[in-house]
């Protein structure tokens, strides 16, 4: 079982910027591919980064250009840097942890990230 634990949710005005993290406690953090999630009120969770244990990013249009993830290996730690944040960025912020090789895919309990206009 693998915990993932999120932090750096917050209120943040139109335009700023927020940088969420995700703590894995596993020792196999560089095999997964990580990605991070969000879930605004009435609608359903979508695919906001991702990348693979080899580095490689992949971004919802939504985001791309403004948000940037990546991965520390040796602190088991993926984060997502988002810029330019907009009132429609406002959502639980969830951290997903998958090993392709074994199907195995967990969850952190979200973060919630607020813009005002």
């Amino acid at each position: 079982q693998v915990q993932l634990v999120e932090s750096g949710g917050g209120l943040v005005q139109l335009g700023g910027s927020l940088r969420l993290s995700c703590a894995a406690s596993t020792s196999n953090f560089s095999l997964y591919v990580m990605a991070w999630y969000r879930q605004a009120p009435g609608k359903q969770r979508e695919l906001v980064a991702s990348i693979t244990s080899s580095g490689r990013t992949n971004y919802a249009d939504f985001v791309r250009g403004r948000f940037t993830i990546s991965r520390d290996n040796a602190k088991n730690t993926v984060y997502l840097q988002m810029n330019s944040l907009k009132p429609e960025d406002t959502a639980v912020y969830y951290c997903n942890a998958y090993y392709p090789l074994v199907g195995d895919d967990y969850w952190g309990q979200g973060t919630q990230v607020t813009v005002s206009s």
